[in-house]
C-alpha cells in the first residue's frame, strides 16, 4: 500500500448556506465512498502566499491549492479512481494526484 496526496485545484465558494449544506453533503458522501482509504480527509485552504527567493507574494502561484486529503491504496490507478469521484469536478476544480514518498 501507498499513501497519495490529492491537490485541489479551483473550484467555487457555495453562493448560499443550501448550497453550502448540498456541497458539503457531496463531500461526505464521497469520503464516506472512499471508506478506509481515506486516511486523512483533509481541509480547504485559505489565502496562500508564495515563498520564493525573491522574497513572498501575496498569491497562490500559478496554481493555488484550494485543499488537499491524503489516501492509502495499492496503486496510482486505484488514487485516480477515487480522485474521478471527487465533487471539486463538479464545481470546475481539479485534483492532482501525487505519491508520498518514504525518506
Amino acid at each position: 500500500m501507498a499513501e497519495y496526496i490529492f491537490a485541489y485545484h479551483g473550484g467555487k465558494a457555495p453562493e448560499s448556506p443550501e448550497e453550502g449544506a448540498k456541497v458539503m453533503q457531496a463531500w461526505m458522501s464521497w469520503i464516506e465512498k472512499s471508506g478506509a482509504a481515506m486516511t486523512n480527509p483533509g481541509k480547504p485552504a485559505g489565502v496562500s502566499k508564495t515563498v520564493s527567493s525573491g522574497g513572498v507574494a501575496d498569491n497562490g502561484g500559478a496554481n493555488p491549492i484550494s485543499g488537499y486529503a491524503v489516501v492509502n491504496v495499492g496503486s496510482m490507478d486505484e488514487a485516480l479512481a477515487i480522485a474521478k469521484g471527487c465533487p471539486i469536478l463538479d464545481d470546475g476544480g481539479s485534483v492532482e494526484v501525487a505519491e508520498l514518498m518514504d525518506m
